[in-house]
């Protein structure tokens, strides 16, 4: 049913999305091969099934852009993650002229993450191109800004099953570089490993989705200050309201609560349209002062402003605690991992700009910094690739973390500070 609705949408806003093989796929799923949406749909696709469950992400996304570049009469560019298609698209900067390579010998070179059986097997799918190769070279030699509509001219969409929470600031980035002019498309809602709202809104800017009342039971706790929350059903919502979702979808999980903090924001006949507003895991709070990941991406926007010539690429948090004995004899606080383009280094004032942001948006914040019950903020930036490797280190597919709670992965953005 989801999928019907997905494509009925999706043809009706763009009546050339659903042409045989108009369709390029850019979604890592190791040890499954299927679209985001969660189901085969071998004529739509250019890109092969087999490319998306390579064990590496970096190889599975590198191998499915070639074969995306092999179709120039692309309609459709699909990811299951914004980040995916930045990634591809990062990957397409950096190694163009490999690509081009492969693209006139119709041979793939070996890489990490690409068995030699499986790279045999994707290789015969190849054929050469050279006139298509000597095209790729021409079109990233005149710089990558509107890349995308330049070496796909027939694309009408793309197509990203997540593209809110943390993935907006890759759709934000796409948007003003790569995939200049393109609308983007988020069609599903998923939580809780289950689908379970669909967006027929694909012409709008902002993703609205609309819950399915016989996909999975729902429960929402209303977000309210001073009560404890009375779970209510689908029909005893309020439009412009936030509550936490509750889903029961899956066999054996019941009553799962999702982390996931939703607001109505319209209805369609008698079902609710909702917008997905936070996640609650993603909250910084070390003396109860709990600043969510919207509100904090917020503030460091504001503060970027102050640092000229500065643009945010991505970023991570972690609470002190997480440190353990590194973070040294001080105040629980926050430390923030940033990679910016364009500034190699912050002087200790620039950095301090943050906190002071912080200070100035969050009075709770600011109180606890005032007593000296929470210590100043910690800026790290690092280097280049650090958060492809970071994305490669989550082992699935799913939205990008903006507060870091495994040591594992802590590590690993650790080991990249430049500065």
């Amino acid at each position: 049913q989801g999928s019907l609705l997905y494509l009925d949408a999706l043809g009706a806003a763009f009546p050339r999305a659903l042409a045989c093989r108009g369709t390029a796929l850019l979604h890592w799923t190791p040890g499954c091969p299927l679209a985001p949406a969660g189901w085969p749909l071998p004529t739509l696709y250019c890109t092969p099934a087999a490319a998306g469950s390579l064990p590496s992400r970096a190889a599975a996304l590198r191998v499915q852009l070639l074969f995306a570049l092999r179709q120039r009469a692309l309609h459709v560019l699909e990811a299951g993650l914004a980040a995916e298609l930045h990634d591809a698209l990062l990957a397409l900067r950096t190694e163009w002229p490999q690509l081009a390579r492969e693209l006139a010998l119709g041979r793939l070179s070996p890489q990490p993450g690409l068995p030699e059986g499986m790279r045999d097997q994707l290789q015969a799918l190849l054929t050469p191109d050279a006139a298509r190769a000597a095209e790729l070279r021409a079109e990233c030699a005149r710089g990558f800004e509107g890349i995308v509509l330049r070496l796909w001219p027939q694309l009408e969409v793309v197509v990203v099953r997540t593209a809110h929470g943390a993935e907006q600031l890759y759709c934000d980035s796409l948007r003003q570089a790569d995939c200049q002019g393109l609308p983007f498309y988020c069609p599903f809602y998923q939580a809780a490993g289950a689908l379970l709202g669909v967006n027929l809104w694909p012409a709008e800017p902002a993703p609205r989705f609309l819950l399915c009342p016989d996909w999975a039971f729902y429960e929402f706790l209303p977000c309210l200050a001073n009560k404890e929350p009375r779970a209510v059903l689908l029909d005893e919502l309020w439009e412009g309201r936030e509550y936490g979702l509750v889903v029961t979808a899956q066999p054996g999980e019941y009553r799962c609560r999702t982390g996931e903090v939703l607001k109505v924001t319209a209805f369609h006949k008698q079902c609710p349209m909702v917008e997905p507003v936070r996640r609650e895991s993603q909250t910084l709070s070390v003396r109860g002062e709990s600043i969510s990941e919207e509100q904090f991406c917020q503030s460091l926007c504001r503060t970027l402003r102050m640092w000229p010539g500065a643009r945010l690429i991505d970023y991570v948090s972690v609470e002190s605690s997480l440190l353990g004995d590194s973070s040294g004899p001080c105040a629980p606080h926050y430390e923030v991992f940033l990679e910016l383009q364009g500034l190699r280094d912050l002087s200790e004032e620039q950095r301090y700009k943050l906190d002071q942001r912080l200070q100035e948006d969050f009075p709770i914040y600011k109180s606890f910094r005032f007593k000296g019950s929470i210590g100043p903020l910690r800026l790290h930036l690092v280097g280049p690739g650090a958060f492809t490797r970071l994305r490669e280190a989550l082992g699935s597919p799913v939205p990008m973390p903006r507060v870091l709670h495994e040591q594992q992965l802590l590590q690993l953005i650790q080991g990249s500070v430049i500065s």
